[in-house]
């Protein structure tokens, strides 16, 4: 699947892209009163780039400019922006 195929409430998505950015990890207090990491990422392939969420562990072993692949990720709409994420039996790796 390509990025620019992704639409709101879509589930079970599988693609291949390019780690465009990846912001610091920080530090994000969750609404059940438990911190957790919290990495930005970009992603791009040649139909464009959507932004994901990597929330845990689920950024170690990937860096800017390398290939992921993602599967059974979701999208969402967040601030009025399509984002993808991982769901619980989700799974991102690097190529």
């Amino acid at each position: 699947m390509k990025i620019s195929e992704l639409k709101s409430g879509m589930s079970n998505v599988a693609l291949t892209a390019k780690v465009a950015k990846m912001t610091e990890p920080k530090q994000i207090m969750t609404k059940f009163g438990t911190q957790v990491t919290l990495v930005n990422a970009t992603l791009e392939d040649d139909s464009g780039s959507v932004p994901m969420a990597l929330w845990g562990e689920q950024h170690k072993g990937l860096e800017e400019g390398s290939s992921v692949e993602i599967t059974g990720g979701f999208t969402k709409e967040f601030r009025d922006e399509l984002q993808i994420g991982l769901g619980r039996g989700g799974k991102i790796k690097s190529l």
